[in-house]
């Protein structure tokens, strides 16, 4: 139990930091952009982050717990890792620096970190790939997403 708390604790904390750091910027920069007519309402975001975080971290207890210590684990769950560290900057680029453009090539960056993940947990368990296919889906709209408010706002 103490390990699933820690694999679902450490994304949640990721979307926790990150999302504070820029909660200012997401109240008042972010509203007066232009944004795309596809925009979900911001309401939106919080919940879904949350369901893909938590989704994220039983992912990675699967992983763990199919085999602790094994090569293939350590090199699934260290990609984890580095698609977690890529996810937690996003935020910071997008909202906090208000850059775009970078944004968006790290959240290109992101994605493929993501995929990456997602076949690697395949290989040790169904189950955890299948939970990280609505995380890339999300991201592949957010990438989207990303890309338009750049366009719209260069």
């Amino acid at each position: 139990m103490i390990a699933l708390a820690i694999c679902v604790a450490v994304p949640v904390l990721v979307g926790a930091v990150s999302g504070l750091s820029t909660a200012d910027s997401v109240s008042t920069w972010y509203l007066e952009i232009a944004r795309p007519s596809f925009t979900p309402p911001s309401w939106v975001f919080g919940p879904v982050w949350t369901i893909l975080y938590l989704a994220m971290g039983f992912a990675a207890f699967l992983v763990w717990r199919s085999g602790p210590g094994e090569r293939e684990v350590r090199v699934a769950l260290g990609a984890f890792v580095i698609q977690l560290v890529l996810n937690g900057i996003w935020t910071p680029l997008f909202f906090g620096v208000r850059n775009l453009g970078l944004a968006f090539a790290e959240i290109l960056v992101l994605w493929v970190a993501i995929a990456v993940t997602l076949l690697l947990f395949r290989r040790r368990s169904l189950l955890a790939g299948a939970l990280l296919v609505p995380y890339l889906a999300w991201v592949s709209f957010a990438t989207v997403l990303n890309f338009s408010f750049w366009r719209l706002n260069a």
